[in-house]
């Protein structure tokens, strides 16, 4: 019998254990464990329709009468974080329609990184256009004809191509030329 009650609290003593090892870890006597993954994902790329868009003149832009150089602000107005990257395409809406516009030739510069949006926040791009000359029609440097467009689209990978309109007047430009900035969570000037 007494090898019996040895066995027996060696059974009770292995059950305290297992019990307060399942305390411990939330684990269940009886359940299996299960490897730990926990793995961070990026967010989605942001849907157009996540995306509230305007634009205006920018502070430091080259020196002449037409609109130089403009920032554009990205704002997710959706309840989900999502993300931006890369440069933005640009084209004059003549028209007014995105589907009737005039492509400019883009120049990139910087390096393009992912930008993480969250509700209600906001991210930038800049533009830098061929810059008009002059009083009145105005006239470009190249002898080229000066453009004015009442809106731009602006498109950016996986998120969408967006119609805006500058916070005052037209969008007017030269040799139908941008440089632009890639999205960034840095206000530009």
């Amino acid at each position: 019998m007494r090898h019996s009650n040895g066995i027996r609290r060696a059974a009770l003593a292995t059950t305290a254990v297992t019990a307060v090892a399942a305390a411990v870890t939330g684990i269940l006597p009886g359940t299996a464990m299960a490897a730990s993954t926990t793995t961070s994902t990026t967010p989605p790329a942001c849907p157009a329709s996540a995306l509230q868009v305007s634009a205006r003149q920018a502070v430091h832009r080259p020196v002449g009468t037409g609109t130089g150089a403009a920032v554009v602000q990205f704002t997710n107005v959706s309840r989900k974080t999502c993300v931006l990257k890369g440069h933005p395409t640009v084209a004059g809406a003549g028209n007014g329609s995105p589907a009737h516009n005039t492509p400019l030739k883009v120049t990139p510069t910087g390096r393009a990184a992912t930008v993480t949006v969250r509700p209600h926040g906001k991210a930038w791009v800049k533009l830098t256009f061929v810059q008009v000359q002059g009083e009145a029609d105005g006239y470009c440097v190249s002898g080229k004809t000066p453009a004015a467009y009442p809106t731009m689209v602006i498109g950016l990978p996986h998120s969408g191509k967006h119609q805006v309109a500058l916070n005052d007047g037209l969008w007017a430009e030269c040799d139908n030329k941008v440089t632009v900035t890639p999205v960034s969570t840095v206000k530009p000037s």
